[in-house]
This record gives structure tokens, C-alpha cells and sequence, in this order.
């Protein structure tokens, strides 16, 4: 178990390692947010997946977050770093976003994003 374990931790989960920026893409779904609070939320998750800084718009609005889950925990008995604990307790402090009451397993980090806005717009 621990080989498997070492082979899968570490860092980025090498189907997104190798891509390119997807900043346009973000940009293209979110044109009219300014690109530091994209990059804001973005270093939000990778901070709570401890990705390096560097990597944070390796990440898409289409990817799923249980997807990117599950590609560092290819196997269910492994133990992980609560990712997901860490980053629900993050929406909570920057954004006032509960994770519990939007989760759903097929939850985009766009639709993510949406959620910090809408809840910015309403409480302005």
C-alpha cells in the first residue's frame, strides 16, 4: 500500500501537470471579473490542495473538484490531507460560501467561482 500511496502523492495529478494555462479560459467565462480575483480564488483552492502556487490555473472552470479528488486518491482506502475540509473552511473565511450547501459530486470549480460572486453581489 505504501508504494501505491508514494506514487500517487505529491504534488499535481499529472493529467492536469502537463497542460497549459487555462487562464483565457476563465477569462472567456468570466469576462467581466477582473483577473486577480480569478487568480484570488484559484490560489484559494490550490493553497487548500496544497498545490504549488505556480499551478493554479493548470485548473479549468470545467474541471470538477471530486474529479481532481479523486485523481490524487485513486484508491478509496487512502488516507488524505482533508482537502476538501480545508477548502470548505477557506470559502467560509474569505468568501462566506458554505460548501455543504452548494456541493454536489459533479461541482465545477467555475460553478465554485459563480458561488463566491453571487454571494459577493448579494451582500454589497
Amino acid at each position: 500500500m505504501m508504494i501505491v500511496y508514494s506514487q500517487y502523492t505529491g504534488g499535481l495529478p499529472l493529467q492536469y501537470r502537463w497542460r497549459n494555462c487555462c487562464g483565457k479560459d476563465w477569462k472567456r467565462r468570466f469576462a467581466d471579473v477582473p483577473k486577480q480575483d480569478i487568480r484570488k480564488f484559484l490560489a484559494l483552492f490550490a493553497g487548500a490542495f496544497a498545490f504549488a502556487p505556480k499551478q493554479k490555473l493548470k485548473f479549468s472552470p470545467d474541471d470538477k473538484i471530486l474529479v481532481i479528488y479523486q485523481a490524487l486518491y485513486p484508491i478509496k482506502a487512502m488516507p488524505d490531507a482533508l482537502e476538501l475540509e480545508t477548502l470548505a473552511t477557506d470559502l467560509a473565511q474569505a468568501y462566506g460560501v458554505l460548501l455543504q450547501d452548494i456541493w454536489h459530486d459533479d461541482l465545477s470549480l467555475g460553478e465554485l467561482f459563480e458561488s463566491t460572486l453571487n454571494h459577493i453581489t448579494a451582500t454589497d
